[in-house]
């Protein structure tokens, strides 16, 4: 009996170390296995890559109160996970650290006061979230943020409401910092920061409602000391006076600074005059200008003026200072030929504001993007990515010769061309006045034509559309709008890495993309389809309308095609103007001399100008190429896909992850844009025929209950059949 107890215990001692060596094993030898269709909860490649390569020590500091309601408390503790995985895959020098927050019972203790004053500190302040407690809905104040530390510069996410996309912004940002520290630690010179601020404002600041104008040179002294400090003193600050120094206003003027005019003001004794306000960082031969003051007016009330406050201006300085060295890589967009606007009109009556900036923010948070104007400066070589939308200008040869030559060079061609464009009749801006359509011919159409593709003037209509809610007033329901298709899973291609997670888009006003597969065939270039209408479509052409009440229903079926929408070219192209002359570049327009001062002195006495030099027998060859480098073409035949109605700030709908996918792919960033998708959360239902709906359904109905009723027979045959052989062994 001992033998057996004893037996009992050395048993029980070895299983009891068996599990212990199991723990300790698996502290040091575990595995994770993501089961997850995206692998949302594994890090992606390029995050690993990015926490493995860090040449300087990196820290990430977060502010996150405990004991959160949920979701609040499943988003800290997804993002604890994360930061070990990053942890898992990092050199040495990474780390991270979560600091105590939280207020504890009976008051915030000393520890947690230090901390919320050391977030406070960072720029990461508290926000109100709701929680549900003893019933009662109320309002608490959190801290949900993070800083990362990367030698001297740091970069903020201060609220994390949500998982959707942290891991993209985790590695964006540490990305970020690491080329920044590298680019800054390498600049050969400094980068000159000059505020033009006349002290003659400060006359009249306050009837301008700007009572901080005067105190704003020293405060802002103060922002880039310590700025200076994180970017290894590699700003040069000068304050300039252009109402004392008659040089600073030269260069004020020649920056385009704002001149603010005031008149008389007897009232308050001040004399007519004028001031200059504005900012300039400059780096080589690069210069951003940054206004400080917004004049906007507003009815009744008048002119209203507001400057930029000065707790903004870290932020404004530090984009200003990625954009100068090229931290992020540089996207150009044709600013020129009628193209959308990158920024706002004036607000004195200009031109009406771009509706590009949901695009343009979220492009420039991982590019720097440089104007290009045909019309003054040539593409220049390093360009990798050349962005048109809408033009609706004539290109002249020359212009398209810049356009074919970037391409031969190399230079990616991203193009949202509208095929038709819509505009208000002159002299017939009348309440509900219809607008006109028209096809737009710009020249790029012989240029693409010539590449393999063409753009049909026409917009495609698609039954499995958008369905606008009606009001109750107009009768309910839903109305289609035809000319905003839904597309489907099925019609995006799947097969390119960085379109897989991507199941939906709505596109709106789209013309259909043709293939000349001759010319593509002769010329080696290959097309990819990357997302195409449904099969149930048509096409507007001639009349066009875009009143859904005057747009007929669906056509015949026997009418109706697929349409492809958007295509990626890539291979090496042959020039248009191969075998071609050399386009010549349009001479610069005369300036008018109607309106010249009659009374204006005579110069014909002036002494006379030396001979000029003859230079017609000097020639130039200018560089061409027939044949060019590898590249690539993405046409989607529409600009309305990047405008601000259908993108979002957040860049988390389909449409957004679309847009900037395609845009890092032809920038050699797919790791990039599959881990931006990964976590895309639209994932809707196959849409499947009405006869299998009506099956499933059927079966369901019926099937299930028939199945369950044969299963009960079965059994009841099974125990009788038993019953029965056991009768007949015993002979009952």
């Amino acid at each position: 009996m001992a033998v057996r107890q004893s037996e009992k215990y050395i048993k029980f001692m070895i299983y009891l170390v068996v599990v212990l060596l199991i723990n300790i094993a698996g502290q040091t030898m575990f595995f994770r296995w993501d089961l997850t269709g995206n692998k949302i909860y594994s890090l992606s490649d390029t995050s690993q890559q990015v926490v493995a390569t860090l040449q300087e020590p990196l820290t990430i500091k977060v502010f996150f109160t405990n004991n959160l309601p949920a979701p609040h408390n499943n988003t800290e503790r997804y993002l604890r996970d994360l930061l070990e995985e990053y942890a898992i895959h990092a050199n040495r020098n990474f780390n991270f650290q979560f600091f105590d927050v939280s207020p504890q019972e009976g008051g915030l203790g000393v520890q947690a006061g230090d901390n919320q004053k050391l977030a406070d500190d960072y720029g990461i302040n508290p926000v109100q979230i709701q929680v549900i407690e003893e019933d009662e809905v109320k309002f608490k104040r959190a801290y949900m943020g993070l800083v990362i530390i990367h030698g001297d510069v740091l970069e903020r996410i201060p609220t994390i409401t949500s998982v959707n996309g942290l891991e993209y912004k985790l590695t964006t940002a540490i990305q970020k910092l690491n080329n920044k520290t590298s680019a800054l630690l390498n600049l050969r010179d400094n980068i000159k920061i000059r505020l033009f601020l006349s002290s003659s404002l400060n006359k009249v600041a306050k009837y301008m409602g700007l009572e901080d104008l005067p105190s704003f040179a020293a405060r802002l002294q103060t922002v880039l000391s310590s700025l200076n400090q994180q970017v290894y003193g590699k700003l040069d600050y000068t304050h300039i006076d252009p109402s004392q120094d008659p040089q600073g206003a030269e260069a004020a003027r020649a920056a385009e600074i704002m001149q603010v005019n005031w008149p008389d003001i007897p009232q308050a004794n001040i004399k007519a005059g004028d001031g200059m306000i504005g900012m300039t960082m400059t780096y080589g031969d690069k210069s951003i200008t940054t206004p400080l003051l917004t004049v906007f007016r507003l009815p009744i009330v008048g002119t209203q003026y507001q400057m930029t406050p000065v707790e903004d201006m870290e932020t404004i300085i530090n984009e200003n200072i990625e954009a100068l060295v090229d931290i992020n890589e540089k996207i150009g967009y044709l600013v020129s030929h009628g193209t959308h606007m990158l920024s706002a009109g004036s607000p004195m009556g200009g031109p009406a504001g771009s509706p590009l900036g949901t695009f343009m923010t979220l492009l420039g948070d991982n590019y720097s993007i440089k104007r290009i104007d045909l019309k003054e400066d040539p593409i220049p070589a390093s360009l990798k990515v050349l962005i048109i939308a809408r033009p609706t200008a004539l290109f002249t040869d020359y212009d398209l010769f810049q356009i074919d030559q970037a391409l031969m060079r190399g230079t990616r061609l991203i193009l949202f061309l509208d095929a038709i464009g819509e505009s208000t009749p002159p002299g017939q801006q009348v309440f509900r006045q219809r607008p006109q359509f028209n096809p737009i011919q710009t020249g790029l159409e012989r240029l693409l034509a010539s590449y393999g593709i063409k753009i049909r003037p026409s917009i495609v209509l698609d039954a499995n559309c958008y369905r606008q809610r009606l009001a109750s007033d107009m009768g309910g329901g839903e109305r289609p709008i035809y000319y905003a298709p839904l597309i489907q899973s099925a019609n995006i291609n799947s097969d390119e890495p960085y379109l897989q997670n991507i199941r939906g888009l709505i596109a709106l006003k789209m013309s259909p993309l043709e293939l000349d597969q001759a010319r593509l065939q002769e010329t080696g270039i290959q097309a990819t389809r990357l997302f195409s209408s449904s099969p149930q479509s048509w096409e507007m052409r001639d009349r066009f309308t875009l009143d859904p009440m005057a747009i007929g229903g669906p056509p015949a079926e026997e009418d109706q095609q697929q349409f492809h929408l958007a295509y990626l070219l890539q291979g090496v192209f042959s020039s248009y103007f191969a075998g071609q002359p050399i386009p010549e570049k349009p001479a610069p327009e005369e300036a008018s001399t109607e309106g010249s001062d009659p009374l204006a002195e005579d110069d014909s006495e002036a002494t006379p100008e030396e001979a000029p030099v003859d230079l017609s027998g000097i020639e130039s060859s200018p560089t061409r190429r027939d044949q060019g480098e590898p590249s690539k073409i993405l046409l989607i035949g529409s600009s309305d896909l990047i405008q601000d109605n259908i993108l979002d700030a957040e860049g988390r709908s389909p449409n957004t992850m679309f847009i900037l996918n395609v845009i890092d792919a032809l920038n050699d960033r797919v790791g990039v844009a599959e881990m931006r998708s990964k976590e895309q959360r639209f994932n809707p239902l196959d849409k499947t025929a009405t006869t299998t709906r009506t099956m499933a359904k059927a079966f369901n109905v019926i099937g299930v209950p028939l199945l369950v009723v044969v299963f009960g027979l079965l059994v009841w045959l099974q125990r009788t059949a038993r019953k029965k052989r056991i009768q007949k062994m015993f002979g009952a």
